[in-house]
């Protein structure tokens, strides 16, 4: 990021991955047999100028797709990106944002359902949104569109009272070619009582599907470490946290997910997870745990698992 001039500011994100992006994320695989040595590749993600003029924020230019229905940071890989413009207008109580991008890359995340195939990210995108605060409640309302694919709507409120945060949120997905409902309600409540954390959370989709998002870690849907409710139809889902802070940069916590859908399937996980924070931009987790699976009440899936992550921002 750097700063043109006093209203103009330049952005160009560099990642590191083949194929960042694509549904399965992009890494840096770098051979360590007895091959040459190799560099990683670099992809520029982003490269926009952003504005801001009497109050007014404008990004013109590659960015992120920052939707509740897409990731538009994210380290894994799993970023979403369009050409385009973006806009964030305060209008009294609310600011409206919209968005025109003629240009994504959703061809390489979107579910196979959509479309009858995958997305087509020469497609046009439009979004609109209004977000405004009543007292302790932040409330938003968002409304998206892809040309002859989709359009979808999402209403949702969250309010914080001292350690408690609640929040509540509904998202209702319409494809162009066909009739299936795919819609979710989505409850969110958690406290934080000292160095000790309790959250809980629930999700529910409609019988008949329960796309409602355009990638699993989207906030229009529900996901643990592999447990999640993305595209799962009659799916109800429940997320169990609690957490220590052992030290203020040091936290445990012990996590139990599980969800059921149709076909009398079920998926559970209990992991716990070890973070530890160096700075505000370095940090590293350990994550160990169990998953299971079931399909007709006979189990498909039985694992042990384990996870180690170090990440540095700069």
């Amino acid at each position: 990021m750097s700063k043109v001039n006093d209203t103009i500011t330049a952005t160009v994100r560099v990642v590191t991955g083949e194929g960042f992006g694509d549904a399965d994320g992009g890494r840096s695989s770098l051979n360590n047999g007895t091959a040459a040595d190799e560099n990683p590749t670099l992809q520029v993600s982003q490269a926009n100028f952003t504005a801001n003029v009497a109050g007014a924020t404008v990004i013109a230019g590659k960015q992120g797709l920052t939707t509740p229905w897409t990731v538009a940071i994210d380290s894994d890989g799993g970023e979403q990106t369009g050409t385009g413009v973006l806009a964030l207008v305060p209008a009294g109580p609310v600011t409206v944002a919209a968005a025109y991008f003629n240009q994504t890359n959703l061809d390489n995340v979107s579910p196979s359902v959509l479309a009858g195939g995958s997305l087509d990210g020469a497609a046009n995108l439009a979004t609109l949104g209004l977000l405004g605060q009543a007292g302790p409640v932040a409330l938003n309302a968002w409304y998206l569109d892809m040309e002859d694919t989709f359009d979808t709507f999402t209403v949702g409120a969250k309010a914080s009272f001292d350690v408690v945060t609640a929040e509540l949120k509904y998202v209702d997905v319409d494809l162009d070619n066909s009739d299936v409902d795919n819609n979710a309600i989505i409850a969110k409540i958690s406290a934080k009582v000292g160095p000790v954390g309790l959250g809980l959370n629930y999700g529910k989709t409609d019988k008949d599907g329960g796309l409602t998002a355009l990638t699993s870690t989207a906030s229009t849907t529900l996901l643990g470490w592999t447990v999640n409710m993305h595209d799962k139809a009659d799916a109800d889902m429940f997320m169990l946290n609690a957490n220590m802070d052992v030290m203020p940069e040091l936290n445990i916590a012990l996590n139990y997910n599980t969800v059921d859908y149709a076909n009398d399937s079920e998926e559970t996980e209990i992991f716990t997870q070890i973070t530890h924070k160096m700075s505000k931009n370095f940090s590293t987790y350990v994550r160990l745990g169990q998953y299971d699976a079931e399909e007709n009440n006979e189990d498909t899936s039985d694992s042990f698992r384990g996870r180690l992550q170090v990440e540095y921002k700069f």
